[in-house]
């Protein structure tokens, strides 16, 4: 019997995976600064390897480290929240594209099973519904058979949770979280069907309107309220 992939984990692997899902779910605020002893005794390792992990995180844009080892979580900043946008405007469209006319069965079934366990997101929403959604855009990634295209996107969905969370603060109305819902089922058709035009269409008004845009619309207000 195969045992679970964590027990094999390096101390400095697991600290990474812990720190990164607190910072993903929100449980670590962004500009917050990371008290790296109370962390290090939280998740029950020492403080060494959770310096190597943040310095990973810190790689990935996730934290933020000075010459004396301080430690904070990256602050959302309205440059990156655009910048996130654009890049997916471009390569969101352009998997949802590729994945109509190379996917397989498999891929298929990958997506339609990701679809079913989707559900329009609350305010707040619980970590397993941001995966949810994850997951049924990661397996139209998948779908695409470019891998330079999917890590690309993995790591762009990486950086743009904490920005979907900023924008779900203000809430949803029900006639957007229907859009959406309709969005995701008429991209699983067009894949299905093989029509990539239609399918990236769909996909570009999927990005044009979605959580992230309004975090860059949120970000960019309040700096004209600040004067920053």
């Amino acid at each position: 019997m195969s045992q679970p992939a964590e027990l094999f984990e390096t101390k400095s692997d697991y600290a990474y995976r812990q720190v990164r899902d607190r910072i993903l779910s929100g449980e670590l605020q962004p500009g917050a600064v990371i008290q790296q002893r109370e962390l290090a005794s939280q998740i029950g390792i020492s403080t060494t390897p959770l310096r190597e992990a943040l310095r990973r995180l810190k790689s990935e844009g996730l934290v933020e480290l000075d010459a004396h080892r301080d430690a904070r979580i990256t602050p959302l900043r309205a440059e990156e929240a655009r910048d996130l946008l654009e890049l997916r405007k471009s390569l969101d469209p352009l998997a949802a594209g590729l994945a109509a006319q190379r996917r397989t069965n498999t891929d298929l079934q990958a997506i339609r099973a990701a679809l079913a366990a989707v559900e329009p997101l609350p305010t707040p929403p619980a970590v397993g519904q941001l995966v949810a959604h994850r997951n049924l855009h990661a397996a139209i990634y998948r779908a695409s058979h470019n891998d330079l295209l999917i890590a690309a996107l993995e790591g762009l969905w990486d950086k743009a949770d904490r920005y979907r969370r900023l924008a779900l603060q203000a809430g949803r109305t029900q006639a957007a979280r229907d859009q959406k819902a309709n969005e995701h089922r008429l991209l699983v058709e067009y894949i299905a069907a093989g029509d990539s035009e239609a399918a990236a269409d769909v996909m570009r008004a999927h990005i044009d309107t979605s959580l992230g845009a309004t975090a860059v619309w949120r970000l960019g207000h309040e700096n004209e309220n600040t004067g920053e």
